[in-house]
Parts: C-alpha cells; sequence; structure tokens
C-alpha cells in the first residue's frame, strides 16, 4: 500500500522523534539516527508542501515509557489543534504499548482531527483498511518490549545471583569499586556512623534517640551524604534538611548488607508496562555471602535484631529489662513504668509503678508499685513451670532444626539445576534450527560458544554447592539435643522467651492490711 503523495496547502504538520538508549548511536549532541528521522520526515512533508509547525524529540527515552517530556508536549498540542498530521518514521517511534496504539491512533486523534503517518511502515489513519496493519504493528512492537523487558531481567538476575551489587547508588557505609561498578568497598566515614548506630541499638538506645543523637551531632543523614558526594540519585531526604529519622536509622538497622552478605531482589516492578513495585516474599531474594566486607559482625546483627523485636520502652537509662513492655496495671491498663527507690545506705532499688498514677495530676490510679527483681524471680519461676507443665524434658522429642543455610543452599541448587535443563534443552533447539536452515553456520557456533560457556559456569557452580551442601550436612551431626535441653532448663529466662508465652502481666495494688498483692499472668498460648 503506498500513501498518497498529493500537495496540500495550509496543511500544519509536526514531527515526532525518539531515540532509546538501547539503540542509540551518538556521535556528537545529538545522535545520528536522531537526525536521520527529522531529515527524512522534513523531506517527506516538503515534497507534500505540508508547513513543519513543530519538531518534538525524546532522546533516551523507551516506546513504552508514558512521561516522555516531548511526547506529552506533542500531544497537548494535538489536542489544541496546532497540527493536523503527525509524522513519524515508524508506529515504533511513536509508541511500543498498544494501549496508546488504541487510545490515541484509533481513539482520540480522530476526535482532534489528527492524521498519523509513519512513512516506514505504511501506518497511515486516514486509510480506513490500514487500521489491522496498524494494530498488527502495535502488538509485534509490545511482544519486543516484552522479550526485552525478560532479557534484561534475566541478565541482571544473573548479576543478583552472582552477587554482584546492581543498585544505581551504593548502599549507605560503602562506595562502588571504580575498577568495578557491581562491588561494594567500605566507605571509612560512613561505616564508623554505622557501626555507631548498632553499638547504640545494642545498648537499648531508640531508633528516634539514635536519630537524635545524630543530628545533634551534625551527621548528614544518608541522602544528603550521598548526594555531598555525587554518587547519584540517592531518593528524596526523609527530611528537608537531609537530616536523619526514625526510618532511616530502621532501615540500617534491620540491613542484613551491613554483615557481608549481599541481598538484592527485594522488590519487583509488577510489569514492564509500570512503574509500580511490590514487595518480594523473602524466601525469593537474592542472599550471596561474603561479597564484601562486612562492617558488623553477623552476632551484633542478630542481637540487634531481638532487641528492636522485643524492645518496647526503655528505662530512661537506654536499657530494656527483661519484662519491658509486658507488665500493665491490673485497674486502669496502663503500662508499668520503671522508677528507683533512694536508700541512705546504698544504690537505689529498682521498682515499676503504674504510668497512670505517674502523670503528674491525673489521679486516674493508685500507685500499685511492685519491686522489679521480686516479679523477675516470681514470673520467672512461672514461665519455668509453665514450660515443664507444657514440654517436660523427660517426654520431649526434639526435631533435627532446620538450617537456614541449608535452605538456600537447597535453593539455588534447585534454581540452577532448572537453568541447566533449559540451558540443554536450547542447545538441542539450536542444532534443529541449523539444520533446518534458520540460522546460518556462524550464528550456530557464535550461540553454541555462549551456550556451552554459561552451562559449563552452572555446572561449576552446582559442583560448589554440592560441596557446601556435604558440609553443612556434617555440622549437622553435632550433639544439638543436649545443648537444646540444656537450654530448655532456663536457669535464666530469656526476655525473648518471655515476650513470645506471656501476652501481659497484671499487677494489682498491695492490700494494706495483709501486704499481699495480685500478679495475674495472661499466656499467649
Amino acid at each position: 500500500m503506498h500513501l498518497a503523495a498529493g500537495r496540500a496547502e495550509g496543511v500544519r504538520c509536526a514531527i515526532y522523534v525518539r531515540l532509546s538508549k538501547e539503540d542509540g548511536d551518538r556521535h556528537g549532541r545529538e545522535s545520528e539516527s536522531i537526525q536521520n528521522q527529522k531529515d527524512l520526515l522534513i523531506r517527506y512533508a516538503a515534497d507534500r508542501g505540508w508547513e513543519v509547525v513543530g519538531i518534538y524529540c525524546d532522546e533516551d527515552y523507551s516506546g513504552a515509557d508514558r512521561q516522555r517530556p516531548d511526547f506529552n508536549r506533542m500531544l497537548q498540542a494535538a489536542q489544541d489543534g496546532e497540527f493536523q498530521i503527525l509524522l513519524c518514521k515508524s508506529q515504533s517511534r511513536f509508541t511500543r504499548d498498544m494501549e496508546l496504539v488504541e487510545k490515541y491512533l484509533h481513539g482520540l486523534f480522530p476526535l482532534w482531527g489528527v492524521r498519523f503517518l509513519a512513512v516506514a511502515d505504511n501506518a497511515d489513519t486516514q486509510v480506513k483498511g490500514n487500521k489491522k496493519a496498524r494494530q498488527i504493528n502495535g502488538l509485534v512492537n509490545e511482544w519486543y518490549l516484552e522479550d526485552l523487558s525478560e532479557n534484561v531481567r534475566m541478565v541482571l538476575d544473573g548479576k543478583r545471583r552472582q552477587g554482584k551489587y546492581i543498585g544505581g547508588a551504593p548502599l549507605y557505609g560503602y562506595r562502588k569499586d571504580p575498577a568495578d561498578k557491581n562491588r561494594l568497598l567500605v566507605d571509612g566515614e560512613a561505616a564508623g556512623v554505622v557501626r555507631d548506630i548498632f553499638r547504640w541499638s545494642l545498648a537499648g538506645a531508640g531508633k528516634q534517640e539514635i536519630a537524635r543523637r545524630l543530628n545533634a551531632q551534625g551527621v548528614p543523614g544518608p541522602a544528603r551524604y550521598k548526594r555531598e558526594r555525587g554518587w547519584g540519585p540517592a531518593g528524596p531526604a526523609a527530611r528537608p534538611g537531609g537530616e536523619w529519622s526514625k526510618t532511616a536509622v530502621g532501615r540500617i538497622l534491620r540491613n542484613e548488607m551491613y554483615t557481608g552478605v549481599m541481598v538484592q531482589g527485594r522488590r519487583r516492578k509488577v510489569s514492564y508496562k509500570s512503574k509500580a513495585v511490590v514487595d518480594v516474599p523473602q524466601g525469593q531474594w537474592f542472599r550471596v555471602e561474603g561479597t564484601h566486607q562486612a562492617i558488623v559482625s553477623w552476632e551484633v546483627f542478630q542481637a540487634v535484631q531481638q532487641g528492636l523485636t522485643l524492645r518496647s520502652r526503655s528505662s530512661g537509662r537506654g536499657k530494656a529489662h527483661r519484662l519491658s513492655g509486658l507488665v500493665k496495671c491490673l485497674d486502669c491498663g496502663s503500662t508499668m513504668g520503671r522508677t528507683e527507690k533512694r536508700r541512705r545506705d546504698g544504690p537505689g532499688l529498682p521498682y515499676l509503678r503504674c504510668q497512670g498514677y505517674a502523670a503528674e495530676g491525673s489521679g486516674r490510679c493508685t500507685r500499685h508499685s511492685i519491686r522489679l527483681d521480686r516479679l523477675l524471680e516470681l514470673v520467672s519461676q512461672r514461665v519455668r513451670a509453665y514450660v515443664q507443665e507444657h514440654c517436660p524434658l523427660e517426654v520431649l522429642e526434639l526435631s533435627p532444626p532446620r538450617d537456614s543455610r541449608t535452605e538456600t543452599l537447597e535453593r539455588e541448587q534447585r534454581a540452577l539445576t532448572a537453568q541447566w535443563e533449559k540451558r540443554r534443552q536450547a542447545l538441542r533447539e539450536l542444532y534443529l534450527d541449523k539444520t533446518s536452515g534458520a540460522i546460518s553456520a556462524e550464528q550456530f557456533a557464535a550461540l553454541n560458544r555462549e551456550f556451552l560457556a554459561e552451562q559449563d559456569r552452572l555446572e561449576r557452580r552446582l559442583e560448589g554447592l554440592r560441596g557446601e551442601l556435604e558440609q553443612e550436612s556434617a555440622h549437622g551431626q553435632l550433639p544439638w539435643r543436649e545443648r537444646a535441653r540444656a537450654l530448655l532448663r532456663l536457669e535464666e529466662v530469656p526476655r525473648e522467651l518471655m515476650a513470645l508465652l506471656i501476652e501481659k502481666i497484671e499487677i494489682g495494688e498491695k492490700d494494706p492490711e495483709t501486704g499481699g498483692q495480685e500478679v495475674r499472668i495472661r499466656w499467649r498460648f
């Protein structure tokens, strides 16, 4: 089908050109391909006597991107009636999104009186019989985007699987290796701040308190710190001045990457057509150990995680007692806060009392005071009795613990085995394509080398995984039952167990005549 070439006086025409990063061919300030598109379309319009009233150009933008600046300016001009014809080299330059093809080429453009012309593939909205061809072009272009997105995802997943860092800006506390952008090196200044954050948290300081300390010291927040060093976009600052916030501190304290483990793929885009992202289940994250130097030890990290999970209120001195947050007033339901009763002959004794009473002038409740050490011993005795009743050591059957590292290795082994099988099948299909003449011998040789190299890499990694799994299995023969039983004797009841078993501990008011005081424990199970 040939486009009409007749001259039309007074016809206003606009030109739209686009080039994505992947297919650019830049030799100067403007790519050669963009200039060629412009020259072709300007000549085309001149041959037909059309007046070019605007040239719109988007460079380094994907055909699926709906936020292209000049694309949206052009659409607004079309709606305002500034031109009657829109010229593109091909329909894919306008968009590779089938939804946009239908919305504009077959929906809004006819309403606005705009004719769309694509010179290279003969797309012309003025030709009624041309619609099916445009729709087929739209589908082919969208399939191209889908395939490209899948290929990019596979490449990035491959890097994640190898433990290569693919983030735009480095994680706070690290910098990118100048010789290898996918490798992280410790950044001394920020790493010192990270160690302070973990040290303070381990000592019992809350996230808000840590943020306050850092801001008081004038330490720039992560976003500002990265911007000042020109390390690419680091996201919006948590606060206008780039200060520290409770959220920023929490992200650092929860990030396992500070132990030297590369953790990536925690979020993913819903689809190649959307910028929306969703959280990925933890079991599907890419986790590779030993890829970079640790800033904090694994033991410190684990201790901090327990503290974050269990901490509610501190004593006011930066340390949480084992019953912190669990003790409530039996009458008004307020949390029992820690205080000290002064003594002349020694240090003060720690007490808990109702915070409803402690609030000055509230008159909401009475003191409900109880010595912390006596309450702790009483609760410990009840927890031991509760555990012995429900899990008697004499008849307790313990199952071997499931090692999270073993699960990780087995998961990676399954994934790599599936990839190896896919490569083997692809080699078979590649050979069939060669014998059928679908590809040349040279193409077969090049692709075959790539497939064999990837298959060899997979086989080497699988062999390494088998060795690691054998080591983990050998470690599993240690006398863990004896250690588990010793822990279950509960000579000192840990805070973690109390928080897991106890919903709350309710303290009644002391009877002034008998001195008796009700202590009621509400169990979770």
